[in-house]
């Protein structure tokens, strides 16, 4: 069948895969309960019922959840907006996406977002009400609306079917908030066309099928894991959902899942637990260890390993890295990343460990994928981002940068015209910001973002990006952040890894307070300045990092120097460590100026269409409610 709109899904749920009890399973209270695709209709029933017309927008803030997904094909069917937010925003951006989206009625997962969100929604007249997925005493649930549609529901049923025949495939399907490192955030008009040309795109490449399990733990309001968990439904392939990323080492060994999409820096986590692992090992173990680690590292993913590394390679995946794949469940076939870049070391490593990393590149505005390499070697170089995807074409312009065009590229920035000419030119060529080349005129490689890089006052061109990478092997630096546009010398903005650094002044009697203290320790400076010149040795004159100043603070997204998908804010923390600059360069100059996407409905009555998770909702709800 053909798959035009997001909700066209359902018609395999429906007929190829009618069997599949666990389409949507999460963890409550230490048991996993699942959820079929059926589920879907009820909600979109509930919507209609409730008066809501094609186009309005609904907001969604939760979890990643089966509820989640629930809504969001529920929101399709009934020819509405989903309009999904991250739940680590904070107040003045939420209100801003709240006005600027013109959403009706805003849902969320748990208490905590309720407290968070409410009083903000409260200062908005047309956001109608605020519903939450889990039970809180008091407050709208959203199983209200399908118990509503229950008792009219044959006639919801006929309206339904209307409403899906009006909606079409160049249709806005979703409104998407980039998170955005300057300014307020842009909202991505993404239509069904658009982000279901990528998931359709990606399917070859996906390595499992119909009857495997995927383990998902990214935000699913993000384009990545939202377009890949649609691909998933195409094949049929069972999602399990983490309950949060404390507890995905426990949740990969009990779903032994055969797939599942990551960030580099999860994979970075895991290395590092599993280094440290190492570390603690004695004698001959210890050496085998990290002999294993070091010839992983050396892996040749186009076949040039000589016939002794394969010998060695062959023995360290028995004696070592089999234990690695084991943490992983023991099944998984492949892994894919994306979202910013991963490090060449890492993916050599785990390649040669057995466990096929999938690296890939795209942005919101692309819905997401412009390229990803492929678990077939034939269509994949380490070191790139892959080929491009089928359907998508791409060049490099004179400067370098990086254009896309094709089916999956924006409908343009939600009631901001005068941005989406800034990005997508005369001939429909969308300007990505990133810098790139072609390796063998086939794989993409980034190389750099074009917005972030910039001069020093000799008139140096400086890419901070392709420098920071080169310090995330460390195990002292948590994240570091490149300085110097117009100034003599690059210097550095470095947060430590503090935990390291807690064991490492425990073991060596290093006396301290507060992290304030430990950053201004003689000792600790003398580590990092290590690790200083070890990478400037890799660098340029030009590039090398001259200064380097520790700050006590951990960067996150709670505290707002990261972004929901773990970039740097570069003029949040040029504003925040405005002082230790002044001090570095001897002035105080304000760079936050400068740092500039038919068929016949089910027959069947609503009680024999509810999995069991959903009639579990809907009884904790009635329970409650009586």
């Amino acid at each position: 069948m053909e798959i035009k709109r997001v909700f066209d899904i359902l018609e395999l749920y429906n007929n190829e895969y009618a069997e599949l009890k666990d389409a949507f399973s999460y963890k409550d209270k230490g048991s996993w309960v699942n959820f079929s695709a059926q589920d879907y209709y009820l909600f979109a029933c509930g919507l209609i019922n409730k008066g809501f017309k094609k186009g309005e927008k609904i907001i969604t803030m939760s979890q990643s959840l089966p509820h989640w997904n629930i809504a969001d094909m529920g929101i399709s069917l009934a020819g509405l907006v989903h309009v999904p937010i991250y739940t680590t925003l904070g107040g003045e951006e939420l209100e801003y996406i709240l006005r600027h989206s013109d959403a009706k009625i805003i849902i969320v997962s748990d208490q905590n977002l309720y407290k968070k969100l409410k009083p903000i929604a409260d200062k908005i007249p047309e956001i109608q009400t605020v519903f939450t997925f889990h039970h809180i005493e008091g407050i709208e649930n959203w199983v209200s609306l399908i118990q509503e549609a229950q008792e009219n529901e044959e006639e919801l049923m006929k309206k339904l079917e209307e409403r899906k025949k009006s909606v079409d495939e160049n249709d806005m399907h979703t409104l998407i908030y980039t998170s955005g490192t300057t300014g307020n955030p842009k909202g991505v008009m993404i239509s069904h066309k658009n982000i279901l040309s990528n998931a359709l795109g990606v399917k070859p490449i996906v390595p499992i099928d119909h009857g495997q399990r995927a383990l998902s733990f990214l935000p699913l309001c993000h384009i990545y894991e939202r377009m890949l968990n649609y691909c998933f439904q195409i094949k049929g392939i069972s999602i399990y959902y983490a309950e949060n990323l404390g507890t995905i080492a426990n949740d990969l060994k009990d779903i032994k899942p055969h797939l599942f999409n990551s960030v580099p820096r999860v994979l970075e986590k895991f290395y590092d637990r599993i280094i440290s692992v190492g570390k603690n090992l004695k004698g001959i173990k210890k050496w085998i260890f990290f002999a294993a680690v070091r010839l992983g590292t050396k892996y040749d993913d186009k076949g040039k390993n000589s016939l002794m590394y394969r010998f060695k390679l062959g023995i360290y995946r028995k004696l070592v890295f089999n234990k690695w794949k084991a943490a992983l469940g023991g099944n998984i076939v492949a892994v894919v990343s994306g979202g910013a870049s991963l490090q060449v070391r890492l993916a050599r490593l785990y390649t040669a460990a057995g466990v096929r990393v999938c690296e890939g590149y795209g942005l919101t505005e692309t819905s997401p994928v412009l390229a990803v390499n492929w678990p077939d070697w034939n269509k994949s170089r380490l070191g790139t981002v892959g080929p491009i995807l089928e359907g998508v074409q791409v060049k490099i312009a004179e400067d370098k940068e990086i254009l896309a065009k094709g089916p999956n590229i924006m409908l343009g920035y939600y009631k901001n015209e005068e941005e989406t000419k800034k990005v997508i030119d005369e001939d429909g060529w969308f300007h990505t910001g990133d810098i790139g080349e072609f390796i063998d005129n086939k794989y993409l490689k980034i190389t750099d973002r074009k917005k972030e890089t910039f001069k020093t006052s000799s008139g140096k061109y400086i890419a901070p990006q392709v420098i920071e990478n080169k310090f995330k092997t460390s195990n002292l630096i948590e994240q570091l952040m490149v300085v110097g546009e117009n100034e003599k010398f690059v210097s550095a903005l470095i947060s430590p890894n503090f935990n390291y650094l807690h064991f490492y002044a425990s073991k060596h009697k290093i006396h301290y307070r507060e992290n304030s203290d430990l950053i201004k320790h003689s000792e600790i400076i003398n580590k990092i300045q290590k690790e200083i010149n070890l990478v400037n040795e890799t660098l340029g004159e030009h590039e090398r990092i001259k200064r380097f100043r520790l700050v006590c603070e951990e960067w996150s997204q709670q505290t707002g120097e990261l972004s929901p998908t773990l970039k740097l804010k570069r003029n949040v923390i040029y504003k925040k460590y405005a002082h230790i600059l002044e001090e570095i360069y001897g002035h105080g100059e304000d760079k936050t100026e400068k740092m500039g996407k038919e068929g016949p409905g089910p027959k069947e009555t609503f009680e024999k269409k509810i999995s069991n998770g959903m009639k579990k909702l809907i009884n904790i709800y009635s329970s409650n409610k009586e």
